[in-house]
This record gives C-alpha cells, sequence and structure tokens, in this order.
C-alpha cells in the first residue's frame, strides 16, 4: 500500500496528515449534524439506523470473515462498547445537540472525556492524574463551566437541560473508551461489534413503536446529508482514516491536531447554522481544546494517554491498534 501511495509523489507522511484532516473534519461534522437534526425531517431513530446500519451493509463481507473474533468479546467489554457508543450515547448526543448548539456538542463532549476517563482509572486503583495531565483537565473542567454559565443567571432551563444530556453522552463514551481498550479487534472488527446490536436494538425500537419513525417521509436532501455524514462519515470512514493516520503519524502528534475539532465545529457553525457564538463560547471552547492538548501529553514514563478514539468524532483514551489492523 505504501508503495502505491508513493506513486502519487506523496511521501507517507503527508498521507496521513490527509487522513487526519479527513477525520477531523467527519468529527466536525458529527457535531453539526446533531444540532442540525432539530431541523431535519428525519427523526432520532431515523439518523441512528443510517448510523449503524450503513457500515454494516458496507462491511458485510469483511465483518463475515472476523465473526468468530467477535463473537470470542467478553461480554462485559462488548456491553461497555454497544452502552457506551451505541444507541444510548447517539441519541443522548442528538438529544443534546437538539437543545443547545454545535459549539456544546463539539465541545463538551469529546471536552469531558477526558475526566470521566481518568475518574474511571482512579476507581479501578490507578493513581490520581499529575502534572500536566491533572493541569489539562482543569482547564477542561474550567472552559466547561465557563461554557454554559451565561445559561446559568439568567436561567435558561432548556441549554442546561441539554448540557447535561450531553455530559451523560460524555460519560458513555469514556465507558465505551474503557471498553474498547479490552478488546482484541482490528478497526473493521470494532465497528462491527459496535453497529451489529446497536442496529438490532434500534430496530427493534422502531418496530414496536417505542421510537417513531418518520424516514418514509422525510426529504431525499435529509436522508442522503445523514447517510453520508452519519453511515459512511461517522460510521466507517473516522475509524477507518484514523486508524490509518496514528500508524502514519504516531499517536501524539495526531492527537494534537484531532484537538483542533472543537475549533473547527464553532467556525462550521456559523455559515453552516447560522449559529454566533457568544463570548462564554469564544473563551470556554479554547479553553478545553487548551485542556485536551495538556491532557494528552504523555508522561516520558508514563502509559495512559488521551487522544482522539479511532471510531467515533470524540476524543479518548489512546485505542490499541492491533497489527491486523
Amino acid at each position: 500500500m505504501t508503495a502505491a501511495m508513493g506513486r502519487f509523489g506523496v511521501s507517507p507522511q503527508a498521507w496521513g496528515m490527509i487522513a487526519l484532516a479527513l477525520t477531523v473534519s467527519i468529527w466536525a461534522a458529527f457535531a453539526l449534524s446533531a444540532r442540525a437534526l432539530s431541523t431535519s425531517t428525519l427523526l432520532p431513530a431515523d439518523a441512528a439506523l443510517l448510523r449503524f446500519g450503513v457500515p454494516l451493509v458496507v462491511l458485510a463481507p469483511a465483518l463475515w470473515r472476523r465473526r468468530s473474533r467477535i463473537a470470542r468479546v467478553r461480554p462485559a467489554a462488548a456491553l461497555k462498547i454497544v452502552c457506551g457508543a451505541g444507541v444510548p450515547f447517539f441519541l443522548a448526543a442528538m438529544y443534546g445537540g437538539s437543545l443547545t448548539s454545535a459549539a456544546f456538542v463539539g465541545s463538551i463532549v469529546p471536552g469531558m472525556v477526558p475526566l470521566f476517563v481518568s475518574a474511571l482509572m482512579v476507581a479501578k486503583g490507578r493513581g490520581l492524574p499529575r502534572g500536566s495531565q491533572a493541569a489539562g483537565l482543569a482547564l477542561i473542567a474550567v472552559g466547561v463551566v465557563v461554557l454554559v454559565w451565561r445559561h446559568v443567571v439568567p436561567l435558561n432551563g432548556d441549554v442546561l437541560t441539554g448540557s447535561a444530556v450531553l455530559l451523560i453522552a460524555s460519560g458513555l463514551w469514556a465507558l465505551y473508551t474503557v471498553g474498547l481498550r479490552e478488546v482484541d479487534l482490528d478497526p473493521v472488527g470494532s465497528i462491527g461489534l459496535l453497529c451489529l446490536p446497536s442496529f438490532a436494538v434500534i430496530g427493534l425500537l422502531v418496530l414496536t413503536g417505542l421510537l417513531p419513525t418518520g424516514i418514509a417521509g422525510a426529504a431525499g436532501g435529509d436522508i442522503a446529508l445523514f447517510l453520508v455524514v452519519q453511515g459512511l462519515g461517522v460510521g466507517l470512514c473516522a475509524g477507518l482514516l484514523y486508524a490509518f493516520a496514528i500508524r502514519r503519524l504516531g499517536a501524539e502528534r495526531s492527537s494534537v491536531v484531532g484537538s483542533l475539532s472543537p475549533v473547527l465545529v464553532v467556525l462550521l457553525a456559523v455559515p453552516l447554522l447560522g449559529e454566533s457564538p457568544a463570548l462564554t463560547v469564544l473563551i470556554g471552547v479554547p479553553l478545553i481544546t487548551a485542556g485536551v492538548l495538556l491532557a494528552n501529553r504523555r508522561p516520558r514514563a508514563a502509559a495512559l494517554t488521551v487522544t482522539p478514539d479511532a471510531q467515533n468524532p470524540v476524543p479518548s483514551l489512546r485505542p490499541k491498534v492491533p497489527a491486523d489492523a
């Protein structure tokens, strides 16, 4: 593959940067689509069907070859992955985005993950964060407080409720992060482990009427948008592209560029969604980004780092990328 890329006169490092730029764009598109769903003709269940169904269709032959490895995953780890990044996470992110803004989705969900993951690690008996990681986590917390502060006085119940739901989504993603480190699957296998049960759950909820669906009468443009962004982009391409970028650039370098996703969300939300960032957003988002950057700095003697994950548009503990990825 490297030789084939070299024929175009582009170095492996340049290909890695291209892959990383595409990945960050997809992460930003996830946050934008979470906000755009509130004005779409699609319902949350419809978006979830596209998010988890499209990767299964595209990867069906590859997933069939990996069926035995996927089946051997321990139930506890599988449950963390399916709950942490499947239907509960997706619906929480979409609902939280409908009550807040793209900037909130793009900042709170990825930004708070390092804090939640650190809490899970401490609960498992790991030591407390120190040095730059502790400073980074503190900056993240301050940034989130700044982000929501203007909605506390005067009180804005919808935004605060949405922010709380986004915090739940971030906590779920941290659970997924921990589960992902407990499985021995390549990126394709991990996508299958997540999408297959998630698609089955959302399909069951729709068939039983517990979740309404409007996909039959939805606008074709809305279906195409979410199919590309959620199904092909978030569900399929983000994981594969980020795994490729890590191999070409390394986890630390990839995480630094990936941490700029919240800033990109704020910039794109202005022309695409008509959002006008308030002063608290302009202060809070850079604080969260700086905090993620600091939390991503790996001490020379430590093994614990925080980087964007290879499966979805939000930062997490650096996942193990097997040699056969």
